[in-house]
């Protein structure tokens, strides 16, 4: 008799407990969700739902829960990103200017200012290591900038087990703290990604006068600004690429000394009256339309040229090679040839004689492969018009 009350009381509980088993295959049987929708009044549809949401204050983690309600977040997409602005919307790189970092005082060794870092060997050549002049890419501010003038490389092994071994950052920080004592300043704000480039001219014209390690992702990039007495040095120091390697490239910018005789009025003639065009190798700060002062001599004879013969009226046509975009290189060699009309119009010569036009890099003369064939295309040209 005492067990027909327990049989009675597990009969109950094994019913409830089935119940409560079969409620969630009632809510997902086939329109059930419908069925829910279509009885729900727009207060209940529009309605919190009751109880924190996981990962909120009081709620299970949503990991250990294992469900997956995702997290609404209010970071604004970068650039390229979905939802993000378009890549060719974002803002433009700004102009550095050097100007913004002051004058060193220190007392500064003579150039390059580094010795080899203790423990390392250069793999490179002392005829690879010194360039009387050349180009050089680096970062200023946002941008790729172009800087000419004498230059300095150097490249070690950073792990190589038969010389004192270097982390990228020991690399770095001794650079750092040697240019910080010379009174120096890192003025690079990014590091060369795609966006970076890209507003460059791609990654191939970057990488036309970039000397480290790699000017993408992956290898880590620094320049620094040096500035005395009027002159400056630019320094890069970068880091990267397997097996570990760092680079440093010291530049001190100057425009270049012209090894050839300016050709003179007399021969300019003669080309115009052959060939109706001569072209002129002027030089310009970089990537700016400013003459520089052994430009002149050129300049000089152009008025000659003009004054000697009133009846001559000449356009000047700017050229540049294929460093950097077409749209840029099309403006500046407009601006450059403006710049020598301006010069001959401030000389006495009538406005009306001569035009200014620029083509950037759309007639090249030489292939813009090699430098000797992108020095060749930088020019102006003089062009008799009827």
């Amino acid at each position: 008799m005492r067990l027909l009350p327990l049989l009675i009381a597990s009969t109950l509980l094994l019913t409830a407990c089935g119940q409560q088993d079969a409620a969630p295959a009632a809510d997902a049987a086939p329109g059930a969700a419908d069925t829910a929708a279509a009885t729900a009044t727009p207060e209940s549809a529009n309605a919190p739902a009751a109880g924190p949401l996981p990962g909120e204050p009081g709620a299970a983690d949503a990991a250990a829960t294992g469900t997956s309600t995702p997290v609404q977040s209010n970071a604004t997409p970068l650039p390229g990103e979905p939802g993000g602005p378009d890549l060719a919307a974002a803002a433009p790189p700004t102009e550095f200017d050097p100007a913004s970092v002051p004058e060193s005082s220190a007392s500064l060794p003579p150039f390059p200012f580094f010795k080899e870092p203790e423990g390392l060997v250069s793999t490179l050549g002392d005829r690879d290591r010194n360039k009387n002049f050349d180009r050089e890419h680096m970062i200023a501010g946002d941008k790729v900038v172009a800087i000419e003038g004498k230059v300095f490389r150097d490249r070690f092994q950073l792990t190589n087990p038969e010389q004192r071994e270097y982390s990228d950052i020991e690399f770095h920080r001794n650079y750092a703290n040697a240019i910080a004592e010379l009174g120096g300043q890192k003025i690079n704000q990014v590091q060369y990604t795609n966006q970076v480039n890209a507003a460059f001219g791609g990654r191939e014209a970057v990488d036309k006068h970039y000397h480290g390690t790699c000017a993408s992702d992956g290898c880590e990039n620094h320049t620094y600004l040096i500035r005395q007495g009027g002159k400056e040095w630019w320094i890069q120091v970068s880091t990267g690429a397997i097996p570990l390697h760092g680079e440093v490239v010291v530049l001190e910018r100057q425009g270049m000394t012209s090894k050839l005789a300016f050709i003179d009025a007399a021969a300019m003639k003669k080309a115009l009256d052959a060939d109706g065009r001569i072209a002129l190798y002027i030089n310009f700060d970089v990537d700016k339309a400013t003459l520089r002062p052994d430009a002149a001599a050129v300049v000089t004879e152009i008025h000659s040229l003009l004054s000697n013969d009133p009846a001559l009226r000449l356009s000047i046509d700017g050229h540049t090679d294929s460093t950097g975009t077409a749209e840029r290189n099309r403006e500046l060699s407009r601006q450059r040839a403006e710049a020598v009309q301006a010069a001959l119009v401030a000389k006495g010569i009538a406005a009306d004689r001569l035009q200014a036009q620029g083509f950037g890099p759309d007639q090249p003369l030489a292939d813009n492969a090699t430098e000797d064939g992108r020095a060749k295309n930088r020019r102006v040209e003089l062009v008799r018009l009827p």
